[in-house]
């Protein structure tokens, strides 16, 4: 008996103190976790294009992880230093906006807009009445708020460069995932083995596929909407093209899309250009909005075979619950899950469900 005793106190002390490095671990780690989970999402999604890069090399793994990291740089970190340069740059210039706004004048509400149904009449009467105060009324309702912008963009510049150590943070820690990419997803998939055999290993292999069809749908489309978008409003001439651009790109990162930006250029144009430039203005925006409910779909489907639906309800779900880095933790914690539970509802002695290339 007392062995015993001796024996489950020895067994408790153990786990107690496993469970206590862990801890301390996780908490020295805390400030680097979302850093190096960004880093292993970003390699897992471009690791098919540094393999084709090293390839180029002549197979030498160094020249290509340079290569990759200088491409991270170029892509993560420069657009957004630019883009924060030049709203810090304009913040006086975005706040004088309203002194230029002195000589226009807002036409009256097409009729059209009266007739749509629900809202048409209340907007078309904020917009008489806008029209009918004349420039000197706009600049007084607009004035408080692109002052408010820049003193706002002011105080957060701080937040701007924390992003930029994080975004530096990561490339670093992709640079080492990528020169031992190979030793890193052997570790995974031992490391899944061990805790649930084949499966645990098919499932690591669906969770990197996951991450790299939503990388795939999301960036690719958030890239392809943002450079229409970026020549659309430069061609258009519209002011502070260069923060149009980057301000469309994190809105598609979120989700949000590009149309928001693009609605208020086309404002512009149709103020400035006249009603036929406007029109052009709106079809080309609406046409760059909308066409991520094509795009998307098919480029996720090729990254990964995985329901459709499943996917963009761990991207909107994760985008909600955990923010940026949960448009890729979502999809993955859905597929995860999903295959869990259709193997769970297989019948015994079905063979699983193919494995991904």
């Amino acid at each position: 008996m007392t062995q015993r005793h001796s024996e489950l106190a020895r067994t408790t002390l153990s786990v107690l103190f496993i469970l206590a490095l862990i801890a301390g671990s996780i908490w020295v780690l805390l400030p680097f976790i979302a850093a190096f989970v960004w880093a292993a999402t970003i390699v897992i999604a471009t690791w098919p294009l540094m393999r084709r890069v090293e390839r180029r090399f002549g197979g030498r793994r160094g020249p290509a992880v340079l290569a990759m990291t200088l491409a991270l740089l170029a892509i993560f970190i420069l657009p957004i230093a630019l883009a924060a340069r030049a709203v810090l740059t304009h913040v006086d210039d975005v706040a004088s906006i309203a002194g230029l706004l002195s000589g226009l004048q807002l036409p009256a509400a097409p009729a059209w807009l009266a007739n749509v149904p629900f809202v048409g009449p209340k907007v078309a009467a904020s917009w008489n009445a806008m029209a009918n105060a004349g420039p000197e009324g706009l600049v007084e309702k607009l004035q408080p708020y692109l002052h408010g912008f820049g003193s706002w963009f002011a105080a957060h510049a701080g937040t701007v460069a924390s992003l930029l150590v994080q975004f530096l943070i990561t490339t670093v820690f992709a640079a080492v995932l990528y020169s031992g990419g190979e030793a890193w997803a052997a570790w995974v998939r031992g490391f899944a083995r061990r805790l649930a055999d084949e499966r645990g290993d098919r499932i690591a292999v669906l969770a990197a596929q996951a991450i790299r069809g939503v990388a795939l749908g999301v960036v690719v489309t958030a890239l392809l909407q943002t450079a229409l978008g970026g020549i659309g409003v430069m061609v258009a001439g519209v002011p502070f093209a260069a923060v149009l651009t980057a301000i469309m790109f994190l809105l598609c990162i979120a989700q949000l899309g590009p149309l928001l930006v693009l609605i208020a250029a086309t404002a512009w144009v149709w103020m400035h250009s006249g009603a036929v430039a406007g029109a052009l203005m709106l079809v080309y925006a609406l046409v760059v909005g909308l066409m991520d409910n094509f795009v998307r779909p098919v480029l996720i489907k090729r990254g990964a075979d995985l329901p459709l639906l499943l996917i963009f309800t761990g991207v909107v779900g994760g985008l909600v619950s955990l923010g940026l880095l949960g448009i890729f933790v979502g999809p993955v914690l859905l597929a995860v899950t999903y295959t869990l539970l259709n193997d769970w509802v297989a019948p015994a002695g079905s063979p699983p469900a193919p494995e991904q290339s």
